[in-house]
């Protein structure tokens, strides 16, 4: 049965978020319509929940092609999407130079995740040639805009003094924030330092917090940091860090194992 869609019930995000929640089904539907329509929030939405297999069956290229629809109006996430699609060859030969294009168009127009996005292609080289100054100008632009992701690497450039002063204080506070901001990364990084400095109940607590978040890569590469600890407790968050490993690699390998 069809019925008409309103465009502020595609354009309300907690609105949608909450019927992708109770029916990802119902949601889908609505969002198929929202799109034909020509709505370019509901077109962008489409391209995700494609993409995720959520509430309607997987298809990359498909939604590729959503993406490309909303990027065309100027929906500045599509495009950020449209450069994940390239890098990681979602629905394409995965092609990082394309991702860079797509990441830089959204970046420059002030999407934080675009700038993070590309200031990772400059930080290893890959598409474009490396250029440090300016991946640490993109995190730093998109750790003031609030992205928690760009504030915990921001702190690395800062706490490693690369093509930048070192500066302790200002690593340290960057950690934090990035911590508070919910990214496992950044809740690592700022656990590190009060582990550092004696406050190991409350480094555990941010341990614990990285845990429940953390992927698969994380949780191999920080847990065995974690193991390699003098202090006992410590030691034994990365025996956990462990076991949450083998729990997502058995939940689903092919997943976790990237």
């Amino acid at each position: 049965m069809s019925f008409q869609l309103r465009r502020e019930e595609v354009l309300d995000g907690p609105q949608l978020s909450a019927m992708l929640e109770e029916s990802p089904a119902r949601a889908a539907q609505a969002i198929l319509l929202a799109a034909g329509q020509g709505i370019v929030e509901a077109q962008a939405l489409l391209g995700q929940i494609l993409l995720d297999g959520r509430g309607i069956a997987q298809d990359q290229p498909l939604a590729l092609r959503w993406f490309g629809i909303a990027a065309g109006q100027g929906h500045l996430m599509a495009r950020n999407m449209l450069g994940r699609c390239h890098e990681h060859g979602w629905g394409c030969v995965a092609n990082a130079a394309v991702a860079a294009q797509h990441y830089r168009v959204a970046a420059d127009n002030g999407l934080d995740w675009a700038m993070y996005n590309l200031a990772n292609l400059l930080a290893t080289g890959r598409g474009i040639p490396e250029d440090q100054l300016q991946a640490l100008d993109l995190y730093r632009r998109a750790a003031e805009a609030g992205h928690a992701k760009s504030m915990n690497l921001l702190g690395r450039y800062l706490e490693e003094g690369r093509v930048c002063p070192r500066d302790l204080t200002a690593a340290h506070d960057w950690y934090r924030r990035s911590a508070e901001g919910g990214d496992f990364r950044g809740q690592f990084s700022h656990a590190a330092i009060l582990a550092q400095a004696g406050r190991i109940e409350e480094a555990l607590q941010w341990l614990r917090k990285a845990l429940l978040l953390g992927n698969a890569k994380f949780l191999r590469i920080s847990g065995e940091s974690l193991l390699a600890s003098a202090h006992p407790q410590i030691r034994a968050m990365g025996a956990e860090y462990r076991q949450r490993l083998a729990t997502l690699d058995a939940e689903v390998p092919a997943l976790h194992q990237s």
